[in-house]
């Protein structure tokens, strides 16, 4: 993450993404497939860690065996590109909304306040020992006599898939295919993303 000023001299907390270029490796048609998408793949990889399959995906495209291939249903004509073209960071322009999904960051296991955001006993005095941030009752007596599924308890925390909808493209630097994205987006410094068009 980092912050750029806008015009009127106000401070606005951006992330900045490398989108692109990502390879067309397949175009899936109503005719063929049943339905209309695009496969992109981004990131280099080693052949070796690629496996023969693979590796004739890609040769068929022209290009590198790639780390990560995603496909993306919602393309307009102008920006459908033909097998083995490369898609860059000038199909998207300044000022429009983006969603971007990617994986959270794992925090491990957590307890009810940090994970469900519960208060706590709350009262320390009345004997009360070390109970601050425990959970409390689970409403699980005689009846039923078990735990009911879904019950928000401690567990691991993080590690989801999350969709950051609305977010807005500050500026674009193509040359080196970066979009500067006001607001945060999930997941760590280095992690892949999907972007979309808000829809």
């Amino acid at each position: 993450m980092t912050s750029i000023f806008d015009a009127s001299g106000k401070n606005i907390p951006c992330t900045v993404i490398e989108a692109g270029p990502c390879v067309v490796t397949q175009v899936r048609t109503v005719e063929k497939d049943g339905y209309d998408a695009i496969q992109l793949a981004f990131d280099d990889k080693k052949e070796k860690n690629t496996s023969k399959a693979m590796q004739g995906h890609f040769a068929k495209a022209k290009t590198t065996p790639k780390r990560v291939v995603r496909e993306f249903s919602r393309f307009e004509l102008e920006h459908r590109k033909q097998h083995g073209e490369i898609l860059d960071v000038t199909v998207f322009e300044e000022g429009e909304f983006i969603d971007v999904s990617g994986i959270s960051k794992g925090k491990g296991f957590q307890g009810v306040v940090k994970r469900h955001g519960f208060g706590g006993v709350g009262d320390s005095t009345h004997g009360q020992h070390n109970r601050l941030r425990a959970p409390g009752s689970m409403g699980a007596s005689s009846y039923p006599s078990r735990v009911f599924k879904g019950m928000r308890m401690a567990g691991r925390t993080g590690g989801n898939k999350v969709k950051m909808i609305n977010l807005q493209i500050v500026k674009i630097i193509p040359e080196k295919n970066l979009l500067i994205v006001k607001g945060s987006v999930p997941g760590y410094n280095g992690s892949y993303l999907k972007i979309e068009r808000w829809s």
